[in-house]
């Protein structure tokens, strides 16, 4: 059985997104945003080959998102250490502070759309 029902999905994902349409935070396409997620919820070391395969994207797709992404110092990209033709993407404090707030977005999200008895 569902937790909340289709209605209140939406909403939870709506207030978020409203928040930051609303607020001074870029402007991240889902592309850009799955790859971020990707990025720092997976575990590294992450290449534009691996994020490829594991979004099941182009490779130039990945270069595009993190050219918006490393424009917002959200990620950095280093030559690798190990294998210097590859490029790895690194966190960085800003990205972790954006995502931070985004995941706070969304518990508040949740909170309204299941707690306070809001009618959707």
């Amino acid at each position: 059985m569902a937790i909340i029902d289709s209605q209140q999905a939406l909403k939870l994902w709506q207030k978020p997104l409203l928040d930051g349409v609303r607020g001074d935070q870029p402007d991240l396409s889902a592309r850009q945003t799955a790859l971020l997620l990707t990025v720092y919820l997976d575990p590294p070391p992450h290449t534009v080959r691996d994020l490829a395969r594991s979004l099941a994207i182009s490779k130039p797709a990945v270069t595009r998102a993190l050219d918006r992404l490393e424009k917002h110092e959200f990620v950095r990209r280093a030559e690798d250490g190990r294998d210097r033709r590859s490029i790895i993407v690194l966190r960085t404090i800003k990205g972790s502070v954006y995502l931070r707030e985004l995941a706070d977005h969304i518990v508040r999200a949740l909170d309204e759309v299941t707690g306070s008895g809001e009618s959707l």
